[in-house]
């Protein structure tokens, strides 16, 4: 398989990558957890697994995720609380139906919620 290599910070190394990894949400898309009870709006992709080996180690070994996909960073809100979440693609669900995502940061990063999806800030755009 064609692979290349990208720098992740968060997981202290370099990382092996498909050259053709599909991601099936973008940056400013709503999404809802498959298994848990969240939801939020992605703002950043990993074409495949980027966090520390601790973190990937700690999730309990019959609901481990496959690294070969990709990850979502997500400004994540259950009925409780609002957080960062890191959620891989195959425990993610198209959620914009159910409209915007009230988490405190979105307005750090987005402009508005329109058609279903946030519009990044252009500031932040490149």
């Amino acid at each position: 398989m064609d692979r290349t290599q990208f720098y992740s910070a968060q997981a202290g190394r370099t990382i092996d990558v498909p050259r053709h990894a599909r991601a099936r949400f973008g940056i400013g898309d709503v999404v809802r957890h498959r298994v848990f009870d969240f939801r939020g709006v992605v703002f950043d992709v990993d074409p495949v697994f980027a966090n520390s080996e601790e973190w990937y180690q700690s999730i309990p070994e019959e609901i481990r995720p496959k690294r070969e996909q990709p990850f979502y960073h997500l400004l994540a809100e259950n009925d409780e609380s609002s957080y960062v979440a890191y959620v891989s693609q195959q425990n993610l669900l198209g959620d914009s139906e159910a409209g915007p995502v009230d988490h405190p940061q979105i307005a750090e990063m987005f402009d508005r919620f329109e058609n279903g999806r946030y519009r990044m800030r252009r500031a932040l755009t490149h």
